[in-house]
């Protein structure tokens, strides 16, 4: 009788890096990952006096870059940013287009994910309070991005832009990170590595 040891997951992994690896697994774990931020926009509830709702659309970009790795999310992101650009209106609402006062978190969305991907490939999806940070770097730099580009578009004061898109936001965001921090770091004991 053979015991056998669970072993650490090597460094630089990330939970898609378990699924054996081939072109077709990245072409399905990218559309795959689009198609969720797509599907969690459609959660969207509208907040009164701001032109953009809370949707699920932060916490899928931001599950999304943990779990697919740096390039991956990115690509992921983009894709999905790309896509609703074009057309498909997987936007927050069933909506698409770049003209939305909105458009600048789905890119900054794409940026964080590239950054929680490369903290995930250093293991800061394996602790629960490694991963509260991992997740609050990742809305820093979509509101870093989203805040700005609402002021821009929809001819507003920075302050009244963080009123309007950032400060609703908080305790949401809290409850998303309440998720991430038991979700994946959980999903990593499941593997038992």
């Amino acid at each position: 009788m053979s015991t056998a040891v669970a072993t650490p997951a090597r460094t630089g992994q990330v939970l898609a890096d378990l699924i054996p690896a081939s072109r077709v697994r990245d072409i399905a774990l990218v559309a795959g990952g689009a198609a969720l931020t797509g599907l969690a926009a459609q959660i969207a509830v509208p907040i009164p006096g701001s032109p953009v709702p809370v949707t699920g659309q932060t916490f899928a970009a931001l599950l999304v870059g943990t779990t697919l790795g740096t390039r991956r999310g990115f690509l992921s992101l983009a894709l999905y940013a790309l896509a609703g650009v074009a057309g498909v209106p997987w936007f927050a609402g069933g909506t698409s287009g770049a003209a939305a006062v909105s458009f600048g978190y789905i890119l900054g969305m794409i940026l964080a994910s590239a950054a929680v991907g490369a903290l995930a490939r250093r293991g800061a999806d394996r602790n629960v309070w490694r991963m509260a940070g991992t997740m609050l770097i990742g809305e820093a730099i979509i509101y870093a991005v989203g805040v700005p580009y609402l002021a821009y578009a929809a001819d507003m004061s920075l302050s009244a832009a963080v009123a309007a898109g950032l400060t609703p936001f908080l305790i949401g965001d809290a409850v998303k990170a309440a998720l991430a921090m038991g979700l994946l770091p959980s999903a990593w004991k499941l593997t038992k590595r």
